[in-house]
C-alpha cells in the first residue's frame, strides 16, 4: 500500500459501520451532494448533524444499538453512532473514513446526566475522520443545530477544510468542553473497549448494555429547556 494514501479498509464496511446497508446507501445517495468529494463530505455532514437529534439518555451500547444504520431508523444518536453514520456514509460515497476518539470534559452537561455518571468527563467521545484533498479531516456531527440553539452553544461547522472539534466556549463565554486525553483512531468502531471503560469508570453501572437506566426514561430535552429556563 502507498503509505501517503489511506488505508483500504477506510472504504470498507464493517459491522457496525455498515456502508453497505441499503439504508445507508439511499441515505448517501440523497445528501451526498456537490461535484467534489468535499462538498460531498459536507453535504453529509450537515445531514447527519442536523437531521438526527442528539440524546445522550438514549444509548445503546448494543451491537444493533451502535450500528451506524440504526441512528437512520431511530432517528436520534450520540456523538459516537452519529460520527458512524458519518462515516459509513463517507464511506459509501468513496470518501475514505474512520472514527476518532477522545475523552472529554463536558462543562454544560444537564444535572442528570452529570448526577448519573458522577463525573463531568466523557470517555470514548466519538468523530468522523474524513480522507479529503490528501489529509484527515476530523468532523463532529453530535450536536444537532436545535440543541446548539436551545443550550446556546456554538454550533460546530464543517468546510472540509478544517477541523470540526467542540468549542471551548459557549456563545456566553462559558466553558464548555475540554479535551483531556486523545484515544486514536480507529477504522472499525472499538466497541469491547468502550463497554469495558465505560464500566471501570462509571458510578452507576450499566443496566444491561445501556447506560444508567433512569436516564432511559427521562427526556434530555426536557432536560435542557428545565435547566436553560431556570439559569
Amino acid at each position: 500500500m502507498n503509505p501517503t494514501l489511506p488505508d483500504p479498509a477506510t472504504l470498507t464496511p464493517t459491522a457496525l459501520i455498515d456502508s453497505d446497508h441499503p439504508a445507508v446507501r439511499a441515505f448517501t445517495q440523497l445528501h451526498a451532494k456537490g461535484d467534489t468529494e468535499r462538498e460531498r463530505a459536507v453535504s453529509l455532514y450537515y445531514a447527519v448533524r442536523d437531521g438526527f437529534r442528539y440524546d445522550p439518555y438514549r444509548i445503546d451500547l448494543s451491537p444493533f444499538g451502535m450500528t451506524a444504520s440504526t441512528v437512520l431508523e431511530t432517528g436520534y444518536g450520540w456523538c459516537v453512532n452519529k460520527a458512524a453514520l458519518l462515516a459509513a456514509s463517507s464511506r459509501a460515497a468513496g470518501i475514505p473514513a474512520r472514527l476518532g476518539f477522545a475523552d472529554v470534559r463536558n462543562h454544560l452537561a444537564t444535572e442528570r446526566l452529570r448526577q448519573a455518571m458522577k463525573t463531568d468527563v466523557f470517555a470514548w467521545h466519538g468523530y468522523a475522520d474524513l480522507w479529503l484533498d490528501g489529509a484527515w479531516r476530523k468532523a463532529t456531527p453530535a450536536f444537532n443545530i436545535e440543541l446548539c440553539e436551545k443550550f446556546g452553544l456554538l454550533p460546530l461547522e464543517f468546510d472540509g477544510v478544517h477541523d470540526s472539534i467542540y468549542h471551548a466556549f459557549d456563545r456566553a463565554g462559558n466553558r464548555h468542553m475540554e479535551y483531556v486525553r486523545q484515544r486514536g483512531t480507529f477504522n472499525d468502531l472499538p466497541l469491547a473497549e468502550m463497554v469495558a471503560t465505560f464500566r471501570e469508570i462509571y458510578a452507576n453501572p450499566m443496566a444491561g448494555n445501556n447506560l444508567a437506566s433512569e436516564l432511559q426514561s427521562a427526556d434530555f430535552l426536557a432536560d435542557v429547556d428545565s435547566e436553560t429556563k431556570a439559569a
